[in-house]
């Protein structure tokens, strides 16, 4: 009589099983980039859409790096995406666990938190302007709202999200709330306060180019306003692109930083 042995299904064999299995990402990322970027030239070239091709943004880009525009524009852009970025997550933190550890605080300014969240950055850009000036500060103020608004938000909904399981053994161990809130509330609202700054961090540079359209004479927002009216297309490429690859590098290093500081959650 024949035995029939059943399949190996222990742990390290199901692992190796899944891992053969598994494309690797960055292989994924490459074929899409390939093919975004192909589909792109075949437009062009076919005039599916009037839009440069691949060369000539390239060419663009090549004369814009020769002649230290696009370095300049870039770097007026980033000093002001971090510095707003920079303010506003540091206020964003304290003032989001004030308001998820304490009753009075989130009373008191709860209501102001979500109104200024359903009004759009760029709709505070024109009275920013006319309060501010057309200098630095102004765009400065506008992306540090929107990284605020986003952090506090984030913050706020990782301290009201702490498992009350937690907070009640620490207490029955008598852990003081000092104690309490850094070793117990801190650590389960990391998770939610980096996910609030990616999140900041885009709106950043979304209202970075906005501010830099209406009133700037540097930056890449500003390039491309300015491309617009000669219907530069290709400048306006290269801007878009720059803005992109900087922009997903940004999120990258904080989805690294977030899987570090966030080592010990169990994940899928």
């Amino acid at each position: 009589m024949a035995v029939i042995t059943a399949p190996d299904k222990t742990p390290a064999t199901s692992t190796a099983r899944r891992r053969r299995r598994t494309v690797p990402t960055l292989l994924l990322n490459l074929v899409a980039l390939i093919a975004g970027v192909a589909v792109w030239g075949i437009a062009a070239a076919t005039h599916l859409a009037d839009v440069p091709g691949p060369p000539a943004v390239a060419a663009r880009a090549w004369e814009m790096l020769g002649d230290g525009t696009l370095a300049d524009d870039t770097l007026a852009s980033l000093r002001r995406v971090f510095l707003g970025f920079a303010l506003g997550t540091l206020l964003a933190v304290p003032v989001g666990f004030l308001m998820g550890w304490y009753p009075l605080a989130r009373g008191l300014l709860e209501p102001y938190v979500q109104f200024f969240r359903t009004v759009p950055p760029l709709a505070i850009i024109p009275l920013a302007i006319v309060l501010m000036g057309i200098g630095e500060t102004p765009k400065v103020f506008v992306i540090f709202l929107a990284a605020f608004l986003s952090g506090v938000v984030a913050a706020f909904q990782g301290v009201v999200g702490v498992d009350g399981t937690l907070v009640n053994a620490a207490r029955v161990l008598g852990a003081p709330d000092r104690v309490i809130f850094l070793k117990v509330v801190v650590p389960a609202a990391t998770p939610f306060l980096l996910v609030g700054m990616r999140i900041g961090l885009g709106a950043s540079w979304a209202t970075v180019v906005a501010a830099e359209l209406i009133a700037a004479d540097k930056g890449l927002g500003y390039e491309m306003m300015h491309a617009q009216t000669y219907y530069d297309l290709p400048t306006i490429f290269v801007g878009l692109i720059t803005i992109g690859v900087i922009g997903l590098a940004m999120d990258r290093l904080l989805l690294r930083a977030e899987r570090h500081l966030t080592a010990w959650q169990e994940r899928r």
